[in-house]
C-alpha cells in the first residue's frame, strides 16, 4: 500500500513536469533573458520567498555566484533574508506597524535595471507583494514563479515583467516544479554565455 503511494507520487510529479513543459518553456525562456540582460548589463538580481520557497531562492543565487553545472564568471545575485537583527531593529526599539524585510531590503539594494525574482506557491503573502511593488518603485523587473493563478501577486504584476505560472494546486507538486524551473533558469543563462555544451 505505502509503496503504491510512494509510485504515485513519482508518477504524479512525472505527469505535472511532462504537462507543464510545454506551458512553462516561453516564460522561463523570457526569464533568462530578463535575467542575462540585468546580469550582463552590470545589474543584479535579488531573490526571494519565504519557507520553502525561501531555499529555491536561496539555490538560484547560489548557483548564480558559484555557479551551475559548468565553471564560468560569477553572476551577481543575492537572496533577500526574512529575518535578523537588521530587519528587526527599528528606532527607538519600537515594532513596526507593518514589517516588510523583503520591500525594505529592495528599497535599500535595488537600482533601476536590476530584477527581483519573487518565489511563492500561492502568491497571497503581504511580505512577497510589498516587494514587487518596491521594485516597481525601483524601474526593477520582476520574475515571479508561483502556482496556478499567482494569488494577490498576480495583479501587481506589469507587461515588462515575466510570470511563470505553474498548472498546479497542490504545494508540493509546485515546489519540484519550482526546482526544475530554477535548473532550466541556471541551464539557459549558462547556455546562453557559453554555448551548447557537449
Amino acid at each position: 500500500m505505502l509503496e503504491q503511494r510512494i509510485q504515485q507520487q513519482f508518477i504524479d510529479s512525472a505527469d505535472l513536469k511532462y504537462q507543464a513543459a510545454q506551458a512553462l518553456s516561453q516564460p522561463v525562456s523570457d526569464a533568462v533573458q530578463a535575467l542575462l540582460a540585468c546580469m550582463t548589463g552590470g545589474g543584479k538580481v535579488l531573490a526571494c520567498g519565504l519557507g520553502a520557497s525561501a531555499a529555491e531562492a536561496q539555490r538560484f543565487a547560489a548557483f548564480c555566484v558559484a555557479g551551475f553545472e559548468r565553471e564560468r564568471p560569477e553572476l551577481a545575485a543575492l537572496a533577500l533574508v526574512s529575518d535578523g537583527s537588521q530587519l528587526t531593529a527599528s528606532l527607538g526599539g519600537l515594532e513596526p506597524a507593518q514589517p516588510q524585510p523583503f520591500a525594505r531590503q529592495v528599497r535599500a539594494l535595488g537600482q533601476a535595471g536590476d530584477v527581483l525574482l519573487v518565489v511563492t506557491v500561492s502568491g497571497n503573502e503581504s511580505a512577497l507583494q510589498a516587494a514587487v511593488e518596491a521594485a516597481h518603485e525601483r524601474d526593477m523587473t520582476v520574475v515571479a514563479l508561483t502556482g496556478r493563478t499567482g494569488g494577490r501577486l498576480a495583479p501587481l504584476l506589469r507587461e515588462t515583467d515575466v510570470w511563470i505560472s505553474v498548472p498546479h494546486d497542490r504545494p508540493a507538486r509546485v515546489h519540484e516544479v519550482h526546482a526544475l524551473v530554477v535548473h532550466c533558469l541556471c541551464d539557459g543563462m549558462d547556455a546562453q554565455l557559453l554555448g551548447e555544451q557537449e
